[in-house]
């Protein structure tokens, strides 16, 4: 099942039969299971002006059925996009220029914090657990954990859950070949600077596929796989292969088209440990992407 973050707004149904809400949203509102599910936990499912969240809440004919449009001010509201929410995860679309989580210099303007605070301000005692990081200037897809058991059973079964964590990167030239795999053993220095090295005990395999989508003005956009998810992972290999991530400084890019490191993790798919459901995240590429190819 393929769930985008750029849904339309849903008009209002009216109730013809008895039913229960969930079979009739799925009966009626277009899109995954996932996603109707998700309009539940989120509340943005109202009967008659009331939000309401539970699955198997009855209807009677004559109800109105409204889904209230995301872009609607909520006290609860996050500053990013959530692309899914239910009982055992969250996933957001993190912009650029954020933390995932604290560091030594920042610990409140953080993705973690700022989901953390959108939980708790729904049920007080609730919390997230971290199961993957994006880098800083890094934008797109992030999950969280809503409970310890989920955050677990992803920490033991990872490669065996996650099936395609998706990139897109602008990088400076067009490599050759316009599609190929990288593997490399990766080490990270004393200033946290990352390079391929020999196989060792500080030493962790990375792997990343990438194909050459479009190019012009001297750079091309990649779409990116990776099998696993090192730090730097990406950027160290697009260096190493001759052709730094664009706005990245720290690995040798020599240009800045749009002021920010040119790399999003567009798609996460899994299949979800409660549901067993198969399930894809997108998040579209940034607008400002396409300005370097104009």
């Amino acid at each position: 099942m393929d769930y985008n973050s750029n849904r339309r707004d849903t008009p209002i149904y009216t109730v013809d039969a008895p039913d229960t809400l969930l079979s009739f949203l799925l009966s009626h509102v277009k899109g995954s299971r996932n996603n109707v599910k998700s309009l539940l936990s989120r509340r943005l499912v109202a009967v008659d002006g009331v939000p309401v969240s539970q699955f198997d809440t009855p209807l009677a004919p004559g109800q109105r059925v409204v889904i209230l449009p995301t872009s609607a001010p909520r006290p609860d509201a996050l500053p990013f996009p959530i692309l899914y929410e239910d009982e055992h995860l969250i996933v957001v679309n993190k912009p650029a220029k954020l933390l995932s989580v604290a560091n030594d210099k920042e610990k409140v303007r953080t993705a973690y914090h700022m989901v953390t605070d959108y939980v708790k301000s729904k049920k007080v005692g609730d919390r997230i657990f971290v199961l993957h990081r994006l880098d800083r200037d890094t934008s797109g897809v992030l999950m969280f954990a809503r409970d310890a058991e989920t955050k677990e059973l992803f920490q033991s079964r990872w490669n065996e859950i996650i099936t395609r964590r998706g990139y897109l990167a602008v990088v400076e030239g067009v490599p050759r070949p316009e599609r190929d795999t990288i593997r490399s053993y990766l080490v990270e220095t004393d200033t946290h600077l990352s390079f391929s090295g020999r196989p060792g005990p500080n030493a962790k395999e990375a792997v990343t596929s990438y194909e050459v989508k479009k190019t012009g003005g001297g750079y091309a956009l990649l779409d990116i796989s990776i099998e696993t998810g090192r730090k730097n992972q990406i950027r160290v290999h697009m260096k190493e292969l001759g052709h730094p991530v664009a706005g990245d400084k720290q690995y040798n890019a020599r240009t800045n088209p749009i002021g920010r490191l040119c790399l999003h993790a567009n798609e996460l798919s899994f299949t979800h440990p409660a549901t067993r459901e198969h399930i894809t995240f997108k998040a579209k590429m940034p607008r400002d992407f396409n300005r370097v190819f104009r």
